[in-house]
């Protein structure tokens, strides 16, 4: 890699430095940047948001994929032709052809191109776009040499000349002019007079047709009835050899058995296998017999023609017949030049006599002679394309810079378009090319991905596309939701998702997953467990419709004592029962002491630390999994190769999804049930405090307070037993008693 000489500008963009493009030097220099700082190494040439005719010119060895080198030999290419490398920022689809820098050989050529698509035209001024280049047919109308080696009426104004290359077109069917009309090349022209100049040879060798006019229907009918014929007398020559086997060698009548219940008008192949007639053993064919249905018709063609002195025909005679026709099948068969025939012979006579054969071959070099000039009429489109679409195609390639645009009307070249769904709308929105290869990487893109299938009337078949949801809550997405999907081009598509990657759309999102997924866990136990009772009850109820029967008479004959009332068994029971609400109650009113027991402060600590226990590990996961966020992996499953990380962080993701904002308004709703009066909410609410607030205090929950229960069980007298006095406390108490003040 040769060391880079121009100096570049860089940016950060999507978490990784990028380089800038953003002067015409940039894009002369770009076979200096080494590929390493390059945000992308290839790309398919079809399928992006880009016109495919440019994208097919940037693709310079056609092999389907956009390189780096292409890029490069591209960016070459078009900077040595203008003067002003700066004009490739602009994006236009048009440009002054005093622009082409005429010093450099391609653009000399472009320059004389362009100016002849205008004369062409007849447009005034030196302003081409390509709207003018884009039909080459209309370039190229009624000109006469246009350097594709093709002549048309139009290259001549000499008649016999005219006349000659209509008539090789009418022989040949000629080859389409740039022109779109259809004329002659250099081998089409010698191929035609080769033809004229065969036909008219053969003609010239005619043998003299031994039948006149007929002898063409002579010898077809001869043809098809010669095998026939020759089997016929054959068949006579082996009755002569073994008589007694003429019976087997005539029309056997049992096989016409076979098919004499049928409609014979279809056996036709059948009746056709039959002997052209009756096997008598004599070696001749009586014209005047019964010949077989299948065959008479042509038999009578060629007898009525022939005419045969006998009525009787030999083998000789029949060979006679066909030698008679050897000379004229063997000029026929010399035939040459058939191509010019339906010309007429006296035209080809003329035509041969005019001889225009070099006067059109000049006129064909005259027009290859443009062949430069005229291929530079299509590098005039080629250059017009890419001119518009360059800076477009790099700013997606060297860089992601439209992808992260803060400019939300500017898209990046794998952006189709937007989905409405869920009360929002999705940007980034991409054809799905392979969901084989999206099925192994989406995942890792760590994004919310929605799949859908798209149709429209507007156009055939149907598209799969994918739309990351980077904003909101997961609301009602599911598969099989429909939606609306807006394409670049305004096209209006009806979408159905078909499968979701479920990664965090928000931290907000991700708070309130715990609690999700515990719902659907439940939702899914519940389900089950009525599920399995009802799956039980049916079975049960099943199995005694089925005893039934059997059942009945036992029933009938005999019914079971009824068993005696256990009281002890049941009081058990209840005690047990009892005990388990006892235990509760203890806990419940641990727990309501225990929380009462903690300061105001104390219990929204509690309680946030709760919340945080619950919902703080999915909140961290989702922060770092929406940090990772990558556009890479569904670029790669599109195939593209990807150099360098293309992140979504938090702050970027709230601009690839809209939700809908309503503006905050007091309206009442025409159809809402009328609630209480406020009053009564008042009044209900404050009874409700009271008697939450008088229960707590006749529980003694809030004695902590200085609110002691007034019932007596929470305020019995504990009696201190007295300790026995010591033998010191008993003299003391003694001597007290004998004071001599009492």
């Amino acid at each position: 890699m040769a060391k880079e000489k121009h100096v570049w500008n860089y940016d950060n963009v999507g978490g990784s430095t990028r380089v800038k493009i953003t002067t015409g030097a940039d894009i002369a220099h770009l076979g200096e940047l080494d590929p390493k700082k390059w945000t992308v190494l290839s790309c398919p040439s079809t399928g992006l948001e880009i016109d495919e005719k440019s994208l097919k010119y940037i693709d310079t060895d056609a092999d389907g994929r956009i390189r780096v080198n292409d890029i490069v030999t591209t960016a070459q290419w078009m900077t040595a032709a203008i003067k002003n490398v700066d004009l490739l920022l602009k994006g236009d689809a048009s440009i002054d052809i005093e622009q082409f820098n005429q010093e450099d050989g391609n653009g000399k050529r472009l320059y004389v191109s362009a100016k002849q698509i205008l004369a062409n035209l007849g447009k005034e001024g030196t302003v081409i776009s390509l709207a003018e280049t884009k039909d080459s047919t209309a370039i190229f109308a009624k000109t006469g040499f246009n350097g594709d080696g093709v002549i048309t009426d139009f290259s001549t104004a000499d008649l016999d000349e005219k006349a000659a290359i209509a008539a090789a077109v009418a022989s040949f069917g000629g080859v389409v002019d740039r022109c779109g009309e259809k004329g002659v090349n250099a081998e089409m022209i010698e191929k035609f007079y080769q033809a004229l100049a065969d036909y008219s040879a053969w003609q010239a060798a005619a043998v003299e047709a031994p039948y006149g006019a007929d002898t063409d229907k002579a010898i077809e009918a001869y043809n098809a009835l010669d095998a026939k014929v020759k089997d016929y007398f054959m068949r006579t020559k082996l009755v002569s050899f073994s008589p007694e086997s003429a019976a087997k060698l005539d029309v056997q009548a049992a096989l016409i058995e076979t098919i004499s219940a049928d409609n014979l008008t279809g056996k036709t192949d059948e009746i056709a296998s039959y002997p052209i007639a009756r096997i008598t053993g004599k070696a001749e064919l009586d014209v005047d017999a019964s010949i077989n249905p299948a065959w008479a018709a042509k038999f009578a063609t060629l007898m009525a023609i022939v005419k045969p002195k006998s009525k009787a025909i030999t083998e000789a005679d029949w060979a006679a017949i066909g030698a008679a026709f050897a000379a004229y099948n063997a000029w026929k068969a010399a035939k040459k030049g058939a191509e010019v025939e339906a010309l007429g012979l006296d035209t080809i006579k003329k035509l041969l006599a005019d001889d225009k054969k070099q006067a059109l071959l000049d006129l064909v070099a005259q027009d290859a002679a443009l062949k430069d000039a005229a291929d530079g009429i299509d590098m005039v489109d080629k250059f017009l394309h890419i001119y518009r679409d360059f800076y477009h195609l790099l700013r997606n390639f060297v860089t992601f810079q439209d992808f992260y645009s803060r400019d939300k009307k500017v898209k990046a070249v794998f952006q189709c378009g937007r989905l409405l769904i869920d009360q929002r709308e999705c940007r980034m929105c991409m054809k799905v090319v392979d969901m084989g290869k999206h099925n192994t990487m989406a995942a890792a893109s760590g994004m919310y991905l929605v799949y859908c299938d798209c149709v429209t009337p507007a156009k055939t078949g149907k598209q799969t596309i994918v739309a990351a949801v980077t904003v909101g809550e997961i609301g009602d997405l599911a598969v099989g939701k429909n939606a609306i999907f807006y394409d670049n081009d305004g096209v209006v598509w009806d979408a159905v998702i078909t499968k979701i990657i479920d990664n965090p759309i928000s931290v907000g999102q991700a708070f309130w997953s715990p609690y999700r997924r515990m719902s659907t866990t439940i939702e899914n136990l519940i389900n089950k467990s009525a599920a399995d009772k009802d799956a039980a009850m049916m079975k049960d109820i099943n199995a005694k419709i089925n005893s039934a029967p059997t059942a009945a008479p036992a029933a009938a004959d005999s019914k079971a004592p009824a068993q005696p009332f256990d009281i002890a068994k049941f009081a058990g029971i209840f005690a047990a029962f009892g005990m388990a609400i006892g235990m509760i109650g203890t806990a419940l009113t641990a727990l309501c002491q225990g929380i009462f027991a903690l300061k105001w402060w104390q219990l929204i600590a509690a309680f946030v630390g709760i919340l945080l226990v619950i919902s703080g590990p999915a909140m961290v996961m989702a922060w770092m999994k929406l940090r990772r966020r990558n556009i890479a992996p569904l670029l790669n499953a599109n195939g593209w190769a990807i150099n360098a990380a293309s992140k979504i962080s938090i702050p970027f993701g709230e601009t690839l999804t809209d939700v809908a904002k309503f503006p905050k308004l007091k309206i009442k709703d025409p159809y809402a049930k009328k609630g209480i009066p406020t009053w009564k909410k008042w009044v209900i609410s404050l009874s409700a405090l009271v008697v939450v607030a008088a229960g707590l205090w006749l529980g003694n929950l809030l004695n902590w307070a200085g609110a002691p229960s007034p019932l007596p069980v929470f305020n019995k007298v504990e009696v201190v037993e007295a300790a026995e006095p010591t033998e010191a406390e008993v003299v003391v108490a003694d001597s007290v008693a004998v004071s001599p003040s009492l």
